[in-house]
């Protein structure tokens, strides 16, 4: 054809995919380390949260950390493929049939997308609260159970819906607004010296220090909750005379 190269056409396509194939791994990567990263990190804050644990220890935290890695990268694998499932059906599929050129009517469609993703956050939070009230039980056995744990995740998360769902949803509303705000923030910020990069910098520390300690506000509130509707037997103690 007229100044129209057709191999160079096909081979944009086999760029193309050869850049999908890349970013994909990349993102799968990233997703693997964060599984792996994620489960090492909470099993040592758990324990750490315990109402035995009188002060923090850096040795303990890392021993902690070892012994739940295995059952909570369980715990963590089987609720976020739950929580990708539950995305997809809820949120994926109605966006799927909104953009859809069959409807001509676009306000109802958009209500109906608002309202699945309504329901998709309250249902998430209360897969969020099985999976912390697992690690919670898991943090108190010596052996690994992640089925187990899961088990009791389901079993005290509907037991105690009433007490634990509401506290979910202000936890995860105040989270929220943080990560908005952080957008806000770091979205305006234009760093044009030295100073303001330095500054920069020790903002976006400062904010990850504080979305770590809404995250261990988190797992604090679950653990108590659990420690206080299942208290640990009170060892009996022998008088003698």
């Amino acid at each position: 054809m007229n100044g129209i190269d057709i191999e160079a056409l096909s081979d944009l396509g086999t760029v193309y995919n050869s850049l999908v194939h890349y970013f994909s791994s990349g993102l799968f990567l990233l997703l693997l380390l964060w599984l792996l990263i994620n489960a090492f990190i909470t099993g040592g804050l758990f324990n750490s949260l315990k109402s035995n644990e009188e002060r923090f220890s850096a040795g303990e935290f890392f021993k902690a950390s070892s012994r739940n890695f295995l059952p909570f990268l369980g715990i963590t694998v089987i609720m976020s493929t739950i929580l990708i499932l539950l995305a997809l059906i809820l949120v994926v599929l109605p966006f799927r049939g909104i953009v859809s050129p069959e409807n001509p009517n676009e306000s109802v469609p958009w209500l109906i997308m608002y309202i699945s993703v309504l329901f998709y956050i309250l249902i998430s939070q209360i897969f969020v609260l099985v999976a912390d009230y697992s690690r919670a039980w898991q943090v108190k056995n010596e052996k690994s159970a992640c089925f187990r744990a899961i088990g009791f995740g389901f079993s005290r998360a509907f037991r105690r819906f009433l007490s634990s769902f509401p506290m979910m949803l202000i936890i995860w509303l105040i989270q929220t607004l943080f990560v908005l705000l952080v957008l806000k923030v770091i979205g305006r910020w234009k760093p044009v010296t030295g100073i303001g990069i330095v500054g920069l910098f020790l903002l976006s520390q400062f904010l990850f220090y504080m979305r770590l300690l809404l995250k261990v506000w988190r797992y604090g509130s679950v653990t108590s909750l659990k420690e206080l509707n299942d208290p640990s037997p009170v060892p009996e103690t022998i008088v003698t005379i």
